[in-house]
């Protein structure tokens, strides 16, 4: 199998330079996974425009549906982020544990969990259950296109990361 080291400043273009020097300022370091995208000499600027682009999701839901989608699609990378970023949103302990689990104790955020591992599981082909309750929690179209779209930014970091397998540079995520 082919090895991936995760690429230093030096060892990138000169935009992706740029854009590790904007990372290091923002986060106070450029997370191995965003390293790795830098591969591409466009792929990690195209990437951050589409994950920054607004939605009408909260970053609260946002991060539940990261995480829900990092559980589903066995990605330990982004699992350890977004345990780490569910926290600074203002999760919990046990209310991340819970969305790892597939649920909430919140019964709007349930839904869009539910919602969100069905879809993730079953390649967009959620039960006609899971889609009603999501609306019926006030959930709207639009909500469903942004979820289908939070889905999608994840479920390509989660498979950039099973691909090639760097580090993990978060607390690492115990197992279930």
């Amino acid at each position: 199998m082919t090895t991936f080291n995760v690429p230093t400043r030096e060892e990138v273009s000169e935009n992706n330079q740029a854009i590790f020097d904007n990372l290091k300022k923002a986060l106070g370091f450029v997370p191995n996974l965003y390293a790795t995208i830098a591969y591409s000499k466009n792929g990690l600027e195209r990437f951050l425009a589409y994950q920054n682009a607004k939605t009408s999701l909260s970053n609260k839901e946002k991060e539940a549906v990261n995480l829900i989608v990092s559980q589903v699609n066995e990605c330990i990378y982004c699992q350890s982020a977004h345990l780490v970023l569910g926290k600074m949103n203002g999760f919990s302990e046990d209310q991340l544990l819970d969305i790892r689990n597939g649920k909430s104790s919140d019964i709007k955020l349930n839904a869009l969990v539910k919602l969100a591992a069905d879809i993730t599981a079953n390649r967009g082909r959620a039960s006609e259950d899971n889609v009603a309750d999501f609306f019926a929690q006030g959930y709207t179209k639009e909500n469903l296109v942004d979820l289908t779209l939070q889905i999608s930014d994840k479920t390509a970091m989660n498979y950039l990361h099973n691909l090639t397998k760097i580090p993990v540079d978060f607390p690492l995520a115990p197992a279930l």
